[in-house]
């Protein structure tokens, strides 16, 4: 493209060749300028606002800051609290199980030791001044520490009572206090007496359970079967070992439900009343030996017979 230019001034025309490359250079002139112009504004205008507008969001950003604060430290608050409140509950818990512990050890002839003590049972009370001071997480972590202190000591305390009464059960089973027969005994039976067939005087070394044949026989006691088989003088006889050469004898069964080796508990039935061997008529002869020696079984059975009377009373 070409322009001419005229004037005055000028003795002859002048002619401006216009090429592409000169309108390219014009327009990219002219789009950076009104880049440049927009950014200036952009930024006096932002700035302007930021100016205006950044007191206003720091005080929403501080209000809100300080409301998740204050809701975080109210959370927090309420948990301790409620957390106090199950530590109370716990540490009365531990003071029921505390004298719960005692009576069992009078029972069982444990004295509680010293350090197993809670530091102060004496009565505590007076009204509540408020306002009060509330547990901080540092006197929680305190007094759960403490709680878990006595509850091991108390846990250890009560194993040996249990270890103690288990041992008491154990032995108690192994004494022949059951009665083998639902039935009344001769309790004089036991010791010299008039022998039914020679009518001679005689060492009678049991009692006699005076039943109907077939009547159910159990074991006096718990304990393992040393001898089930059938004998001149006893008739079906059966021996029942107890421990601590303790051992029990149960004669003239009219049948044996148990064999040599078998371990019966007390209460269960290992025999039937009959009439076999040296006997006048059905009946149960119990024994009880120890170290081999004939012992008097009213020794072990008037303590069943009392105890059955006083259920029976109750019921």
């Amino acid at each position: 493209m070409h322009i001419i230019l005229v004037s005055d001034r000028l003795a002859t025309a002048r002619t401006i060749t216009i090429t592409a490359r000169h309108l390219v250079l014009a327009v990219v002139g002219f789009v950076l300028t009104v880049l440049a112009v927009s950014s200036l504004f952009s930024y006096v205008t932002v700035r302007h606002a930021a100016e205006v507008r950044l007191p206003f969001l720091q005080s929403l950003l501080m209000s809100v800051r300080e409301q998740e604060t204050q809701k975080t430290q109210d959370f927090m608050r309420e948990n301790l609290n409620a957390m106090a409140v199950r530590l109370g509950q716990m540490q009365a818990q531990l003071m029921r199980l505390d004298t719960l512990g005692e009576r069992l050890g009078q029972l069982s002839g444990i004295k509680m030791l010293d350090s197993s003590k809670p530091a102060d049972k004496s009565g505590q009370g007076g009204p509540l001044i408020a306002p009060t001071k509330p547990l901080t997480a540092e006197d929680l972590q305190r007094q759960l520490d403490q709680l878990s202190r006595q509850l091991e000591s108390k846990t250890d305390y009560l194993g040996l009572i249990e270890s103690e009464l288990m041992d008491e059960r154990v032995k108690r089973n192994q004494l022949p206090t059951a009665l083998p027969v639902e039935a009344q005994w001769n309790a004089s039976g036991f010791g010299w007496r008039i022998d039914p067939f020679t009518g001679e005087q005689a060492m009678h070394e049991g009692i006699d359970f005076i039943a109907e044949t077939g009547t159910p026989i159990v074991a006096a006691a718990a304990g393992i079967v040393v001898t089930s088989e059938r004998h001149p003088q006893y008739g079906n006889l059966i021996e029942i070992d107890h421990g601590n050469d303790l051992i029990t004898r149960y004669a003239h069964a009219s049948k044996l439900l148990v064999k040599q080796g078998a371990l019966v508990k007390r209460g269960q039935k290992i025999a039937e009343v009959g009439s076999t061997g040296r006997s006048t008529g059905p009946h149960l002869h119990f024994e009880v030996r120890f170290k081999g020696a004939a012992q008097n079984p009213n020794r072990f059975l008037q303590n069943a017979q009392q105890q059955k009377l006083a259920s029976a009373r109750r019921k």
